[in-house]
């Protein structure tokens, strides 16, 4: 499979009271296997609401999503859950470590339910990644330990430990300062480059922009431009 993203006629619309709200307009969308994708767009514009559906957390109202050719529109709730597991990994803005884990514990997480893997193939990976995103060494400590663009860099190791088709976040750099924001943008761009993993993530910081392949810009819940760089 070519690991493509595709969204066909994707729409989402949310009812609050009597009220509809549309959040996506027919979205069409072809994203290839290792895009490093940023989606901008001011508050309200359907950022966060489109990653959730690019995720499985969220399902369209209208269109299909397919995932390196496997159509996921029938798919039940159990069976989507489960594409999720293997498929995708999530980077949070709040980091979402587990506090009583170690670092090595935290990223290791992802591959409890790996039974194909060894333990010893798994803490091979695990400590490959702690190596990756600049934490040697580090692998003994506590989230209370370390500073948040250390959590952070916890948390890309986290996402990628699977091996996932794909890794999306959401304003990943949002309780970071600048400094740190951009070492945490770059690591990103080279495990996105030296893994060959899909990244998708929003922003509303243009210093990241210069960091992106591809810009899709969002207004109203539609595209209002999409730039590849």
């Amino acid at each position: 499979m070519d690991g493509k993203i595709i969204l066909k006629n994707v729409s989402k619309v949310y009812q609050k009271g009597k009220i509809k709200v549309e959040a996506l307009k027919n979205i069409n969308l072809e994203i290839e296997k290792g895009e490093f994708v940023v989606i901008m767009g001011p508050s309200g514009s359907g950022k966060t609401t489109l990653l959730n559906i690019i995720g499985c957390l969220d399902i369209p109202t209208e269109g299909e999503i397919i995932y390196n050719g496997k159509t996921l529109k029938n798919l039940s709730e159990d069976e989507l859950s489960e594409y999720r597991k293997q498929n995708i990994s999530f980077i949070f803005q709040s980091f979402n470590l587990i506090p009583v884990l170690t670092v090595k514990e935290n990223i290791e997480l992802p591959l409890v339910i790996e039974k194909h893997l060894s333990l010893k193939e798994k803490e091979k990976r695990v400590l490959e990644l702690i190596e990756k995103v600049g934490l040697s060494g580090m692998q003994d400590r506590y989230p209370y330990e370390l500073s948040g663009g250390q959590e952070q860099r916890v948390a890309i190791a986290r996402a990628l430990v699977k091996k996932p088709l794909v890794v999306l976040a959401d304003e990943p750099t949002a309780n970071l300062d600048s400094q740190t924001a951009i070492e945490i943008i770059q690591i990103m761009r080279e495990m996105n480059e030296k893994e060959k993993t899909t990244f998708i993530f929003s922003t509303h910081d243009p210093k990241i922009e210069k960091f992106a392949k591809r810009i899709i810009i969002l207004k109203d819940g539609s595209i209002y431009s999409d730039m590849r760089i």
